[in-house]
């Protein structure tokens, strides 16, 4: 089994209000990548529980909203894995831009 890609990123929002900017941004982000599915998404309090699939494979993860950052831990497939550096800097950059934009 392969290391989880770890995505953290720092915000100054707060806990609550990071949370609320991914609830409702999370699925428009997903719909502007046209390869990538999201399955099932679970909030626990504040933590999101995901499974998504691109190119016919799935994968699964986490996402933990802390008061001063968000980190996204999600284990993808060996062929996924090939894309990994990319999917880590489209990742932070969305999040950058749900969690530093006005709202």
């Amino acid at each position: 089994m392969s290391a989880p890609l770890v995505v953290s990123i720092p915000h100054r929002l707060g806990r609550e209000e990071a949370a609320r900017r991914l609830k409702t941004g999370l699925t428009r982000a997903a719909s502007s990548v046209p390869v990538l599915k999201v399955d099932e998404e679970r909030w626990e309090q504040d933590r999101m529980i995901f499974r998504v699939r691109a190119l016919g494979q799935a994968a699964s993860g986490h996402l933990d909203v802390a008061d001063d950052h968000v980190r996204l831990e999600v284990t993808l497939p060996w062929l996924l894995q090939r894309f990994a550096e990319a999917a880590q800097t489209a990742i932070k950059a969305r999040g950058n831009l749900l969690l530093t934009k006005k709202s």
